[in-house]
């Protein structure tokens, strides 16, 4: 990633799992104790998922955040809902295109940006167990191809 990036979370069978149509950068509305805890690396993005509510705000479901051992009683729900900073066209254009047949919004990293928590999101459309199995033969093809290639480049 570029400069002044701080990777805490990447969901890896989310390219494996959908087809990703299209990305976004969202803020991130945390609680103390869980910006702490992200800090840390203690988040996890595994079953997350987003979606547009009644209110018309963009939340995250299912994103698991390690509870701070610090702030004691004090702390925050593992798994609440988070809601994502996003402006009102976006989350608009975004709904609707998750609204279509097979889609989805899905988290694919989260991470911090100049000291602000970001998550990458993405359109995705869900794949067969064909497609999976297409994507990884087209994956190892590449990568045979690229290893011959660097062995007769030397």
């Amino acid at each position: 990633m570029a400069e002044g990036v701080e990777m805490i979370a990447r969901n890896k069978k989310a390219r494996h799992e959908y087809d990703i149509e299209d990305t976004l950068e969202a803020g991130l509305v945390l609680e103390g104790s869980e910006v702490k805890s992200v800090r840390q690396g203690k988040a996890s993005l595994d079953g997350a998922y987003c979606q547009v509510d009644r209110e018309g705000e963009m939340k995250i479901h299912g994103m698991y955040v390690k509870p701070y051992e610090e702030a004691g009683p004090f702390g925050h729900e593992p798994r609440r809902t988070r809601k994502l900073l996003l402006h009102n066209r976006q989350i608009q254009k975004w709904g609707q295109m998750a609204e279509r047949e097979g889609y989805t919004i899905v988290p694919l990293a989260l991470y911090f940006r100049d000291g602000w928590a970001k998550l990458k999101i993405g359109i995705a459309k869900g794949r067969q167990r064909h497609d999976k199995r297409q994507a990884i033969k087209e994956r190892e093809m590449e990568r045979r191809m690229e290893q011959q290639q660097s062995d007769y480049n030397f």
